[in-house]
């Protein structure tokens, strides 16, 4: 039996396997009713670990044991091994959840987050720094930030920008919101934008400018800036800069606010 390479790889991703559990169950596959050895033989996988495998196989629900002498195993139809990898996930996963929703109730969380107090306290200001690198991870950390704030948010970015912030990150300004935090947004307010903007100006004042930029403020001390145009790079390759200086960080708020006073609002933006 010759399966390629790169079929397997994509098996052990689809389906969560190692790499000697494709290889055992896509031979038993060819072949629908087998023994250990025989997969073992098929497969190129070392006789001494083909009865451990298809255990593992046989518990996850790709392969069903057959009684009698000698044993034998037979494969379950792929359509039905789908059905149950995703139900075996979806618990899983419920599983994992819970274990760390219940995490909050315990000491474990207040003695990390004592290691973690008592650690920046030794921590240099000029060393709370740090490289985000990808999208996903500029936005965690974005949303990480804001839903520490307590006085203020503002927000400069483009109307692609706009439009992710409004929807990845809206539930998080609310929350602050109601906890009395000023948040304000600036960006270039074209036609693509429009709905967006609209469905934050409940939470957030929104300003027109003409400024380009990527860059979150919150509470004159933390700043996180992009450091590249988003029209230009594939979010894999995004690119940000976390800082926690408050003596950079203000001053650069101070500069939002004197340009803020000159910014067209949004709402004559929309009545155009």
């Amino acid at each position: 039996m010759i399966v390629k390479e790169e079929f397997l790889s994509r098996l052990r991703r689809y389906f969560s396997l190692n790499l000697y559990e494709v290889k055992i169950w896509t031979a038993l596959l060819s072949r629908g009713v087998s023994t250990a050895g025989e997969l073992s033989d098929i497969a190129n996988v070392p006789r001494s670990r083909s009865y451990d495998i298809l255990e593992s196989l046989e518990k996850k629900g790709f392969v069903v044991l057959k009684l009698g002498k000698p044993i034998k195993y037979m494969a379950v139809p792929p359509t039905e091994v789908v059905v149950r990898v995703k139900k075996n996930m979806h618990e899983e996963m419920k599983t994992k959840v819970d274990r760390l929703e219940n995490l909050k109730d315990t000491d474990v969380l207040n003695e990390l987050n004592t290691l973690h107090t008592q650690g920046i306290e030794l921590v240099a200001p000029a060393d709370l720094s740090g490289s985000l690198k990808g999208r996903h991870n500029l936005y965690n950390h974005l949303e990480m930030t804001i839903r520490n704030a307590e006085k203020s948010v503002a927000i400069l970015t483009t109307p692609q920008g706009l439009m992710r912030k409004v929807e990845g990150l809206k539930p998080i300004l609310e929350k602050v919101k109601k906890r009395g935090v000023d948040i304000k947004i600036a960006a270039p307010l074209e036609k693509e934008c429009w709905g967006a903007v609209k469905d934050i100006s409940s939470v957030a004042e929104v300003k027109h400018t003409d400024h380009k930029g990527r860059f979150a403020i919150v509470d004159g001390k933390e700043l996180i800036f992009m450091v590249l145009d988003d029209t230009e790079v594939h979010p894999t390759y995004d690119v940000g800069i976390w800082v926690n200086t408050p003596f950079f960080a203000t001053a650069l708020n101070d500069l939002f606010e004197v340009a803020w006073k000159g910014m067209t609002p949004s709402d004559q933006i929309l009545k155009k």
